[in-house]
């Protein structure tokens, strides 16, 4: 299933073609190499001064990185999430030799967008998630003090939204993408006047 943003501008298909889904083919397998792809993708995006701050857990379905990443996720998110092909937590690294490392959130968003968009081009999905326990993740993977969990992230293929079950969850699967309109997104001049 496909649902590329409405745009007022043309944009490249991988930006276009990104979005979020629950509905996840269970039988649709990420493949080693891919998952290495997103990582280099997530590994080379910017960082303030270069302090590249993030760091990623990832496994594979079926291996025991992947099972306990699942443990810490919500028991709404591990309802679908069980489906992806992988899943990862992103981490950042809050401090080095220097000290903290400022826009350490910032750095670790940056290489998620990567990894986000490098699994579009692989022909795969991605969702991320704040639906999990950080603290619980902390405690399974032995998390050092100055690193901290921020963000889930399941990769997988797209799958029939009636895999979700409940009325609802179809319902949202297939409804339009929407963001709000440029004009209320980007400002000139002064806060409220559009710059579209």
């Amino acid at each position: 299933m496909r649902k590329p943003a409405e745009t007022s501008a043309p944009l490249e298909t991988v930006i276009a073609e990104r979005w979020s889904p629950r509905a996840l083919d269970e039988t649709g397998e990420v493949s080693a190499p891919q998952l290495r792809a997103l990582l280099e993708a997530a590994r080379w995006a910017p960082s303030f001064g270069n302090t590249q701050p993030a760091r990623y857990l990832a496994g594979l379905r079926g291996d025991g990185t992947f099972d306990r990443i699942l443990a810490t996720l919500t028991e709404r998110n591990q309802s679908w999430a069980h489906r992806a092909g992988a899943l990862l937590i992103g981490v950042m690294v809050t401090a080095n030799e220097k000290g903290e490392v400022p826009y350490a959130e910032y750095g670790l968003a940056l290489a998620s967008q990567n990894l986000v968009l490098q699994a579009v081009t692989e022909g795969l999905v991605a969702h991320q998630m704040a639906g999990f326990d950080a603290d619980a993740v902390a405690r399974e993977f032995a998390l050092p003090s100055d690193v901290r969990a921020r963000v889930a992230i399941a990769v997988g293929h797209p799958g029939d939204p009636e895999v979700l079950g409940d009325e609802r969850g179809v319902a949202r699967e297939k409804a339009p993408r929407q963001r709000i309109p440029l004009g209320e997104f980007a400002y000139a001049g002064e806060w409220g006047s559009p710059l579209f």
